[in-house]
C-alpha cells in the first residue's frame, strides 16, 4: 500500500474575550487518501494552494495560495493519478451537514457561475454568509450589477465563465425564484477560476486572472486579492 505524507493544517479556537481568535496548528500523519476526522466550516482553512488542488466543496483563495471550504463536512485528500502534470493532491469536504441557511438581502454569498449571456449570469448558492445552504438557490447577475463604474460597458463574457466560483451581495428576490446578486464592490467577484486549459487562475489585477499552467491572462471581475 502506497502512503504518502499528509500535512493537515487545523485552526482550533483559543480561549480569549473575542469569539474570532483562533490559533493555528500543524498536524503531520500518514495517509492513505482516508476522510479526516476533523470537521470543517465554510471558509476554514483547508492547504496551501502549492500542495492541494481544490475539488467538491473547496475553493481557492482569491490570491491563489490556500484551499477553504465552502461546505461543512469531513475533508478527503487524494492523491493525483500516476503520469499526471500536476502532483498535487486535490483536497474536498464529504459527508456535509447543511445549516439550511437561506439568503437574504444583505447576504454574502459563494455562488458557482452556471451560464452566461449577453446580459447576465446564472449561479448556483452555494454558501450564505459562511454557512452552506440546504436548499438549491439560484442566482443571476445583471449586467448593471457587476461592477460600479461604466455599467453601460460591462462584457458579461469577460467578466465571468461557467464554474467560476463568485462573491456576491444579495440585492433582492428577482423574478423565478431567482436572486438578484451584484459584484459591484472591490471585495465581490471572482474568488477562484480554471483556465480554457483547466489549470489554477490567479488575479494579477482588477480585470485580468492568468493560468499557473501556461501563462494565459483571461478576463474576469476579480474580487479584491487578501
Amino acid at each position: 500500500m502506497h502512503v504518502t505524507r499528509e500535512v493537515i493544517h487545523i485552526h482550533l479556537p483559543r480561549r480569549s474575550t473575542s469569539k474570532c481568535d483562533m490559533v493555528g496548528m500543524v498536524i503531520e500523519r500518514d495517509s492513505v487518501g482516508e476522510e479526516g476526522d476533523d470537521v470543517v466550516t465554510p471558509g476554514e482553512f483547508l492547504g496551501e494552494a502549492t500542495e492541494f488542488i481544490a475539488g467538491k466543496g473547496a475553493y481557492a483563495s482569491p490570491n491563489g495560495r490556500s484551499v477553504r471550504a465552502c461546505l461543512t463536512g469531513r475533508r478527503k485528500v487524494t492523491a493525483a493519478p500516476p503520469g499526471s502534470h500536476d502532483n498535487r493532491s486535490t483536497i474536498e469536504i464529504v459527508g456535509h451537514k447543511a445549516h439550511g441557511a437561506v439568503p437574504q438581502p444583505g447576504s454574502i454569498v459563494i455562488a458557482r457561475v452556471t451560464k452566461v449571456m449577453a446580459r447576465n449570469a446564472s449561479a448556483d448558492i452555494m454558501c450564505v454568509d459562511s454557512k452552506a445552504v440546504k436548499e438549491k438557490f439560484s442566482g443571476i447577475i445583471r449586467q448593471q450589477d457587476v461592477r460600479a463604474t461604466e455599467i453601460d460597458k460591462v462584457d458579461m463574457y469577460q467578466s465571468f465563465r461557467p464554474g467560476d466560483i463568485v462573491r456576491a451581495l444579495v440585492l433582492s428576490l428577482g423574478d423565478a425564484r431567482a436572486y438578484y446578486l451584484s459584484t459591484a464592490k472591490n471585495e465581490l467577484g471572482v474568488v477562484s477560476a480554471q483556465s480554457i486549459s483547466g489549470g489554477t487562475m490567479v488575479p494579477i489585477s482588477w480585470t485580468e486572472m492568468q493560468c499557473t499552467l501556461t501563462g494565459q491572462i483571461e478576463q474576469r471581475k476579480v474580487a479584491k486579492v487578501d
